[in-house]
């Protein structure tokens, strides 16, 4: 069967379409995006701007008729981090349900690195062994580790790329165009390694015999570190050292996103979050003792579509 999902996220509005029944590998037939960054549309008093609520009624409107047009069977449709926490969430969703008729799921944090951890297993299977999952998105960092398909361990945090990107350009505010200030950048570690504080015990706790990244911002992040680019295909091993990480961290951090957005692998839309992607990483894997991550291709929306598998009655 075809299949839709539908991810409303702080940075995009992305609809993936799979052809796949119980117990097969989801097979990619569609994607498209439209890219809003909501995140940074949210206002000083937390609400989505009426600007960014028309972008989004516009953008899920036009990926509905997509899957339409594709004879999409079923659709699910999701918003994570920046529809989450908008203090003006239910009227926005009200607004999307009346005017496109998509009824929208809001997962909560846990539940996103819940999915996630779940397509992860499934990528690398039971062989794996314990897993540790980390991906960056927009909004929130999300943690999750354990042995089984549950994690014994899901956790998010309001450490999104998109999120702080927001913070550094508030704390230099007169060089929009420019790479911040080392001392915003320092504090951005500081502010990074306070909130990992209360998590880093918990996942610890867990243990895990692979330590694994998904997300735009790992991917990109591991190819500047060398990886094999997106062409290479699905099944190239890619993986991110924390040496390698520190390396990328230490030259993007002087050179202006304008510039970033030239370096092969570095998408246009999101090089001035890099940074603060980057940040958010070395945090991550410094504070909990990573040498290494393997990068999976899948991630929330294939956990999602797997999760929907799952519940499909066996043919």
């Amino acid at each position: 069967m075809r299949l839709g999902v539908l991810d409303v996220g702080s940075n995009t509005v992305h609809l993936l379409v799979v052809d796949a029944h119980h117990g097969a590998h989801p097979w990619p037939a569609h994607s498209e995006k439209a890219v809003l960054r909501l995140a940074e549309r949210i206002g000083p008093n937390g609400e989505l701007s009426d600007a960014g609520a028309d972008a989004l009624v516009e953008a899920v409107a036009a990926v509905r008729a997509a899957a339409e047009r594709l004879e999409t069977a079923d659709v699910i449709a999701f918003a994570t981090s920046a529809v989450r926490d908008a203090t003006n969430s239910a009227e926005v969703l009200a607004r999307v349900r009346a005017e496109t008729g998509v009824e929208l799921q809001v997962l909560s944090g846990a539940d996103e690195a819940r999915l996630t951890f779940l397509a992860v297993r499934r990528w690398f299977g039971w062989s794996a062994g314990r897993l540790l999952t980390l991906d960056i998105g927009g909004g929130s960092l999300e943690i999750a580790a354990g042995l089984d398909e549950e994690p014994d361990v899901a956790l998010s945090l309001p450490l999104g790329a998109g999120r702080l990107t927001r913070r550094l350009r508030d704390a230099a505010p007169g060089n929009p165009d420019g790479p911040p200030p080392a001392a915003a950048v320092e504090e951005l570690r500081e502010y990074v390694d306070a909130l990992l504080d209360p998590v880093v015990e918990k996942a610890v706790g867990v243990g895990w015999d692979r330590p694994v990244a998904t997300s735009k911002t790992f991917r990109t992040l591991a190819r500047l570190a060398g990886a094999a680019p997106s062409r290479a295909g699905l099944w190239v091993r890619r993986t991110l050292s924390a040496t390698g990480l520190r390396q990328v961290l230490g030259f993007i951090r002087h050179i202006p996103p304008a510039q970033l957005a030239e370096l092969e692998g570095v998408s246009p839309r999101r090089a001035d979050q890099l940074l603060a992607g980057a940040v958010v990483a070395e945090a991550a894997m410094r504070r909990l003792d990573v040498e290494e991550l393997e990068i999976c291709p899948w991630a929330l929306r294939e956990g999602v579509i797997l999760r929907r598998l799952d519940h499909l009655d066996p043919v």
